[in-house]
């Protein structure tokens, strides 16, 4: 009797899960299940990769880092992707930092495996490939925003990124982990959030960000947010596979 292989938890992440049937059974048994802690470093600027990883219900932040050692945001990635998008762009290491900026769980699949199948499958490679283009796009809106929108438009524009990658609507951040994402001083953070929390629109308390009205957070925040949202749409019609099992 073959054994069945189940697809349920990868597939959670909607890369894994757009993945085509026999690239699943392919892959699916090399990944490895890993504990995301808050404020870990999967890798720093310069690290050559050994892995790849796949988010399932925490958000990695990927940083630019200073010589004097600040550091600002230039993409978030969750269940929409994968961190070590260099290694299939033929850089094998990257200039930037990749930190946990909410916990939970990813898989991770060895690098060699992952430049394999890249060049083995064209349906993986297309789909590696528009998602670079979706993560260019936001490293690109990201800078935009950061030099012409208020701290205000950015603290929203963050939020609703981060909550487009989780489950709930709980975040758990101290604002001095968002002030270094957003490469800003921890008081405005402390401004912004605060104005916010006046408004209904979260709720902060103990490093516990609860968003209470997405609709307003959404008015509040500048067409940044929207930008994103619409390119990484347009370009992830994500083909999610229903949870059944498959055999190998």
């Amino acid at each position: 009797m073959q054994e069945k292989l189940p697809l349920t938890r990868p597939a959670s992440n909607h890369l894994l899960g757009a993945l085509d049937t026999e690239v699943q059974l392919r892959l699916f048994p090399l990944l490895e299940k890993l504990p995301m802690a808050l404020g870990a470093v999967l890798y720093e600027s310069g690290d050559s990769m050994r892995h790849v990883y796949f988010p399932i219900d925490c958000i990695v932040s990927l940083l630019y880092v200073m010589e004097s050692g600040a550091s600002a945001e230039i993409s978030v990635v969750g269940n929409e992707g994968l961190i070590g998008i260099a290694l299939f762009m033929g850089g094998e290491s990257t200039p930037s930092r990749a930190v946990v900026q909410s916990a939970g769980t990813a898989y991770r699949l060895p690098a060699q495996r992952m430049k394999d199948e890249f060049n083995r499958h064209s349906g993986l490679m297309v789909l590696m490939l528009r998602y670079t283009q979706a993560l260019i796009t936001q490293m690109a809106q990201t800078a935009v925003c950061n030099r012409h929108h208020s701290v205000d438009q950015q603290l929203c524009r963050w939020l609703l990124l981060s909550l487009d990658r989780l489950a709930s609507n709980q975040l758990t951040m101290t604002q001095e982990l968002i002030a270094n994402m957003l490469g800003i001083r921890r008081e405005g953070v402390t401004e912004a959030a605060g104005k916010l929390q006046k408004l209904g629109v979260i709720e902060y308390s103990r490093g516990r960000i609860t968003v209470l009205d997405r609709p307003r957070l959404e008015k509040l925040s500048c067409e940044c947010y929207e930008v994103v949202k619409r390119e990484s749409d347009r370009l992830l019609p994500y083909q999610v596979h229903p949870p059944t099992t498959a055999r190998v």
